[in-house]
This record gives structure tokens, sequence and C-alpha cells, in this order.
């Protein structure tokens, strides 16, 4: 899920106008008895299907909308193609205008529409290819985390959306940082924090809800993922309407761009 953090930071940045901030937080008693973070996070795979069945997962596509925090944005229709180990494919139709970013494991581009009949299409800089490889595709930052060389503290439980959720801090192996809240009932991914950059390399701190989770060949995953939406502020709404598992997923996807095209919304395995 982490994999479109980065994508909507960027490439909604102008389309979208998100508001980008942290949610305030309330410490609150443990409902229960104490969990250590590595308990936590065996309660966390366990909700979402468990460690075999993601394992088990080499491609994951969504396809679906984005609304915006204003009311008269438009609606974009979007496909996210992911494949293990670490690519990814993130393509926005704008009321006919596409927008791509595409990381193939070493290298990224970003596709912007063009004025005339060729698309802009840049290479990714230096901190967007540091970005896209320390992301963990399709699993998130829990699932194996030892294995990836990452560090859990956990802080504690704290109000989320008005649920007890625990709060854990990610430290990986290069010394980035993240924090993850998992729902202290049901042991789903609640909220996701990570510093990301912006347009002129800014760094901004990006704040993601994971909603509406839905049970899919086994595995759960939230079928709404809402961006800010602080205080009396609306979020960025993205809504997943089709979710495919381990589909043959052609190479080319996640080359560089070459053109513009359209792409047909999958149907997948979802609700």
């Amino acid at each position: 899920m982490s994999a479109l953090i980065r994508h909507l930071t960027l490439l909604l940045a102008g389309a979208l106008a998100p508001v980008w901030a942290v949610a305030a937080v309330q410490a609150m008693p443990p409902p229960g008895p104490a969990l250590s973070a590595e308990q936590i996070v065996e309660r966390n795979v366990s909700a979402r299907g468990g460690l075999d069945a993601w394992r088990q997962i080499r491609t994951m596509v969504w396809a679906g909308h984005m609304l915006g925090s204003s009311p008269d944005q438009p609606m974009l229709q979007f496909v996210l193609d992911q494949a293990r180990p670490d690519k990814t494919r993130f393509e926005v139709n704008a009321m006919g205008k596409v927008s791509v970013r595409v990381f193939d494991g070493l290298h990224g581009w970003k596709l912007r529409p063009g004025r005339g009949l060729t698309p802009d299409v840049q290479a990714f800089d230096i901190k967007e290819v540091r970005f896209a490889q320390e992301e963990q595709v399709i699993d998130g930052p829990l699932i194996d985390y030892a294995a990836r060389g990452s560090q859990l503290t956990l802080v504690g439980l704290e109000d989320v959306g008005g649920r007890q959720a625990w709060h854990l801090d990610v430290t990986r192996a290069s010394g980035t940082r993240e924090s993850v809240w998992v729902d202290a009932e049901t042991f789903l991914d609640a909220r996701y924090d990570r510093i990301s950059y912006g347009p002129g390399g800014n760094p901004v701190l990006v704040t993601v809800f994971y909603r509406d989770y839905h049970q899919v060949q086994g595995v759960q995953i939230p079928f709404l993922i809402d961006m800010g939406g602080v205080y009396d502020k609306p979020a960025n709404r993205m809504v997943i309407e089709h979710v495919a598992l381990n589909v043959d997923l052609d190479p080319r996807v996640f080359a560089e761009p070459g053109h513009e095209r359209r792409r047909a919304v999958r149907a997948g395995n979802g609700r």
C-alpha cells in the first residue's frame, strides 16, 4: 500500500491540490493486556490474511477513481500496477489527459501530457529513485519487516478517527522513518505517515487513512483511501473499484513511457 503514497504526492500535486498535514492524535489507556510491537505485527499480518497468502501474491492491480478535496475538481480514473520485488506503474486519466509514474526496480520515469502531440517524459531524480527503492511494494512496511532490516518502536495507543489504534514507528535499514497505526480491535492498518517530496524537492509529511476493507482472494484490501482530511478540511479520496491479484502483466507496463495511451480498467476480483 505504501507504493501509492509517492505517486499520489507528486503526480497529483497539481491536479488535486492536496492538503498534507498531520492528524491530531490523543493518547488513550490500553483496552486490555499490553502488547509488544512484535505481537501487534503478528496480529496485523494475521488479520490481513496471513503471511503465506501475502507471499503468494506476485502482482496486484488496483483500478478506480479519485475525488479531490474540492467539489468542483473532476473525478480522475486511475490504474495502479504493482509487481514484486519493487515495480510500480500509476496511471491517471484526467478528462482524457493521461499522466504516468513508472518504476522498474532501478529506474523511474514520469509522463505528463504535453501541449502538442508529444507528451513530456522525464526521468526520476535521485531522491525519487531512492524513495521508490525503499518502498515495500504490495506488502507494506510491517510484513517481513525484520527480514528487511527494519526496526519497530511501539509509541502507544492513540485515537485515529474515533477508534483506538496502536502507533508503531518503523525505522528502515537506511535510517528512513515512517509511522503506522494498527486498529486495536480489527488489527488492520488504519493510518500511515511518511515523509515524501513535493514539487521542487521540498519534504512533506503525507498522512493516509485506510478504510472499508474487503476480502480479495483471502487477503484484506482497503477500498477507500483518504489523504489529508484534517480538522475541517476534506480529504482527497481514492476509491478502489476493482482489485486483481496475480495477473500476468506485460513487462512493457514497467518500461519507460513512450507515448500517451489510454488503458482499459481491468475487471478484477474485488467486491
